[in-house]
């Protein structure tokens, strides 16, 4: 579920300028654009960023200045132009990691058919880098950008594996271990215990402690000197139905990642 930025007539968080406020009122605004699939009014947008109506008005003006909305004057409704569609496309073309990667990727997901997820720790979190969607009709589901928690998701237990036990202990201790569903491991022993014997056998498994009913495997490894994590996730039983064969798989191409 998303969450809105806070209006502007709630007090300003500690140290937090508005200009920061103002950037995530912005890509709130496109998200709502992508979620509605539809002209909006300014009232409309004003309720899904969390917003005054009068800041609002103002954030469109300049968008439209810019060139990425345009206004239909019979309704007074608005709409993004193709702008911010060629400014990320170009971005993406050219994203250092995925040019590199992206094809051994889709190779994963052909032959397994599953969802494919490329992550990369940052702070207490991963980010999703890309998902390429498997191709069964029942499949998971996730978008780029994505945050996911490091204790409950296969790839933060991934990159959690590449810690020593110390900074690993020390880690655990000071993140909040928040269950996401009633699978999710918030013993800080357990976890431990789990995150160790994983990094001893080399790969990491989810099994509903993220999603309910959802299963991941995932690996960490090295690519252009950077730390990722690459999974395959899905429905529980036909996962864990075909675990062998789709983690032999899951190295077999992670492997190749470490030699581009």
């Amino acid at each position: 579920m998303k969450q809105n930025p806070k209006s502007a007539g709630e007090p300003m968080e500690r140290g937090k300028p508005e200009s920061v406020k103002t950037a995530a009122r912005t890509l709130s605004l496109f998200e709502a654009f992508a979620d509605d699939q539809t002209p909006l009014s300014l009232s409309d947008l004003a309720k899904r960023i969390d917003t005054p109506v009068s800041s609002c008005h103002a954030l469109i003006k300049t968008l439209q200045a810019l060139g990425y909305v345009y206004v239909l004057e019979q309704k007074k409704r608005v709409y993004p132009t193709k702008r911010l569609l060629q400014v990320a496309q170009a971005i993406a073309t050219h994203d250092p990691l995925l040019e590199s990667v992206a094809p051994i990727l889709h190779e994963l997901r052909d032959e397994l058919g599953e969802t494919v997820i490329l992550g990369k720790r940052q702070g207490n979190a991963v980010v999703y880098l890309e998902i390429i969607e498997g191709t069964h009709t029942v499949r998971y589901a996730a978008r780029p950008g994505d945050a996911k928690p490091l204790h409950s998701s296969a790839i933060g237990k991934a990159m959690l594996g590449q810690e020593t036990d110390q900074t690993l202990q020390a880690l655990l201790e000071r993140l909040p271990l928040t269950p996401a569903t009633h699978r999710t491991l918030t013993d800080r022993h357990q976890l431990m215990d789990n995150i160790v014997e994983s990094r001893h056998r080399g790969y990491f498994i989810t099994r509903g402690e993220n999603v309910d009913d959802v299963m991941a495997i995932a690996i960490a490894r090295q690519v252009h000197g950077e730390t990722l994590g690459v999974a395959i996730a899905g429905p529980m039983e036909r996962m864990s139905r075909q675990l062998e064969h789709y983690l032999d798989t899951l190295i077999r191409h992670g492997d190749r990642l470490t030699t581009l």
